[in-house]
């Protein structure tokens, strides 16, 4: 399988594709969508790679796995596609940005790729997944390959913002440099951790958007 991506993001993927577990995974993977119904979309797998150049990074959003109803995932986490219900976590996600800016107005879509093209990293840990079967691609070690992307990020970016949502996210970002980043933390969106106060006034939204500021970047218009 050809990953879709952007010819700036190459040197990441060179350097994970000569790996043995990389080969084996794209292998399962290809099995996988030939066996069974899988999401995303099977050329938008690596579609978080495909929406800007690596140099115009600012903001990574770590997720978990695609949404696995049908027609759901488009390939960018807390991501679905135009006409598609507004889920639980990204409806919360919405209103905390309402709240943060005062705002009224809550979106018809939840298609994230606005936020993409404007240098946000909408990054699952897992790529793929069964229909109907949450997490069910795990075993698959995508996390290798997206921990070596958050590694890569890390080391050769500078002043990038992590938001880190969950204690899932959190694990995956231990290992960023943090004296040279910019590491948000907060509960998960879902409704569960919300409800539990653990999402709602985390500030995230304007805090990034006040650290570009100062590093001289465009905000991100969310």
């Amino acid at each position: 399988m050809q990953p879709n991506i952007h010819p700036s993001w190459s040197p990441i993927f060179e350097k994970e594709q000569p790996k043995e577990y990389f080969s084996k995974l794209m292998h399962q993977v290809d099995e996988e969508y030939s066996n069974f119904t899988c999401f995303p979309p099977k050329d938008l797998i690596f579609n978080a790679f495909d929406q800007f150049p690596l140099e115009d990074l600012k903001v990574v959003i770590i997720g978990q796995d695609p949404y696995h109803g049908e027609g759901e995932a488009n390939g960018l986490c807390f991501s679905v596609n135009d006409g598609v219900k507004i889920p639980p976590s990204l409806k919360n996600i919405f209103t905390e940005i309402n709240n943060e800016y005062g705002r009224v107005f809550f979106p018809t879509s939840g298609n994230l790729e606005p936020w993409a093209k404007q240098g946000v990293l909408l990054l699952n840990a897992s790529l793929t997944v069964r229909k109907d079967l949450a997490n069910s691609h795990k075993h698959l070690k995508w996390n290798l390959f997206t921990d070596a992307v958050i590694q890569y990020i890390s080391d050769n970016s500078e002043q990038i913002v992590f938001l880190l949502w969950g204690s899932f996210a959190r694990k995956k970002g231990l290992k960023i440099n943090r004296e040279k980043h910019l590491v948000l933390e907060a509960g998960h969106p879902s409704p569960l951790s919300a409800n539990r106060g653990f999402w709602f006034k985390n500030n995230h939204f304007r805090a990034t958007n006040d650290y570009l500021k100062t590093i001289g970047k465009t905000e991100i218009n969310w």
